[in-house]
């Protein structure tokens, strides 16, 4: 498995942020019953450069929280069956599923954690877990998808014990 994290952000977190990302990843991975070891890349930004990012990639012109870029397309969610059968989905070298890139906006995590009343380790968590369903193909353009995914950010972080009451 390979996760690479980039701290862009001027703002720093005050706690191991890559503990945390990383737990949240692998277990995204096993809750979904990813049978491949896979490489995911996590940048840390700030919300001036997530929002040139937004603009760029989907012309919103304003900074959000959490951008997912995925590198495979999936005929259903989490169904990671078909993806054998084709090569450029997988690392050439390493053989490792190239799932994508996460960008996460620290100050999104520090505005979110304290308007939603929990810690900045769960907002990070939060927004990991959610990014990763992306990365694996679930949306929540509709409310049944909504829903869907909202139940499985859940079960993700209630996994790793990271609720809105405990902290990482």
């Amino acid at each position: 498995m390979t996760i690479t994290i980039e701290q862009e952000a001027g703002r720093e977190l005050d706690f191991d942020y890559q503990d945390i990302i990383r737990r949240v990843i692998e277990r995204a991975l096993d809750y979904e019953g990813c049978p491949y070891e896979a490489e995911v890349s996590v940048v840390l930004t700030d919300d001036a450069a997530i929002r040139e990012a937004n603009r760029e990639f989907r012309g919103i012109d304003r900074a959000t929280d959490v951008l997912s870029f995925p590198m495979v397309e999936y005929r259903q969610p989490g169904d990671f069956s078909p993806l054998e059968e084709q090569d450029s989905c997988f690392h050439p070298e390493s053989g490792e599923l190239l799932l994508g890139d996460i960008l996460i906006s620290i100050d999104h995590v520090w505005i979110q954690a304290e308007e939603y009343g929990h810690s900045r380790q769960r907002e990070l968590a939060f927004l990991v877990a959610h990014s990763m369903l992306h990365l694996m193909g679930y949306d929540h353009m509709e409310d049944a998808e909504r829903i869907r995914m909202e139940e499985r950010q859940e079960g993700i972080l209630k996994d790793l014990g990271i609720t809105r009451e405990v902290e990482a």
